[in-house]
């Protein structure tokens, strides 16, 4: 369950590279067609992951260089970058995912030790930059899927979903429009998660995998039990 950049450089590259696998099999109709995002197609999805890895690379020079470099421009710049490579042909695409990888690849090995504790602006505030390979893992991985390809979250890595559930139950148990749950993990020797108030708040059982897809709106909730019987709560959109 660790962030630790260098234990996670590993993980990131088999993921970029199961991807990037997956993205070399698309032709034209197959990257025009939608994916699970509402109102993206595979293009707009493989065009996002390109520009994650060119803002995080932003966050890792800031952090080597000490400069204020955004993570993106704006979020106005960051949307358009993706609407307006959308619809490129699929060598155009591929090529420019392959290459974006490239880039983080060498970011990642200019970081010295000592930068790895710099606080950086990514999107959302001021982060620390110890968390971009995660961060990386996490949009590889949760987009892959995305691509509705058929690759599941049943697929992914087996320390991933862990990771995964552990952090998007931490952020549910934060927000006031969560349901009370008892998450119970089914895999492995996990203990139970715990949204708000755990008396007569329902059971939810199954794999991590299972249980963090549901979370985050990758599922309907397929594999999983309730206990007391009845129907699966509505987790609010993951965000």
């Amino acid at each position: 369950m660790t962030t630790d950049p260098l234990l996670l450089t590993g993980e990131v590259a088999d993921s970029a590279a199961r991807l990037l696998d997956t993205a070399a099999g698309l032709d034209a109709a197959a990257v025009a067609a939608p994916s699970l995002l509402p109102g993206w197609s595979r293009g707009h999805v493989l065009t996002h992951l390109a520009r994650n890895a060119d803002g995080l690379v932003n966050l890792l020079t800031s952090a080597r260089t000490g400069e204020d470099i955004p993570m993106y421009e704006s979020a106005v710049a960051r949307d358009a970058d993706i609407a307006a490579g959308a619809g490129r042909p699929p060598a155009e695409l591929l090529a420019d995912l392959r290459h974006s990888t490239d880039r983080f690849t060498e970011a990642l090995a200019a970081m010295p030790t000592s930068a790895w504790s710099a606080i950086v602006q990514a999107r959302r505030g001021p982060w620390p930059v110890a968390l971009v390979l995660w961060a990386r893992w996490r949009e590889l991985e949760v987009h892959h899927v995305d691509l509705a390809t058929g690759y599941r979250p049943a697929d992914w890595p087996a320390a991933f979903a862990p990771h995964l559930l552990h952090e998007v139950a931490g952020g549910l148990a934060e927000r006031p429009d969560a349901p009370a749950l008892v998450l119970r993990p089914t895999d492995g020797n996990r203990p139970e998660l715990v949204l708000g108030d755990a008396q007569d708040a329902p059971q939810v059982a199954g794999s991590c995998a299972a249980l963090a897809a549901w979370l985050i709106g990758r599922s309907s909730g397929d594999g999983l039990t309730v206990t007391p019987d009845g129907a699966l709560p509505t987790p609010p959109e993951w965000i």
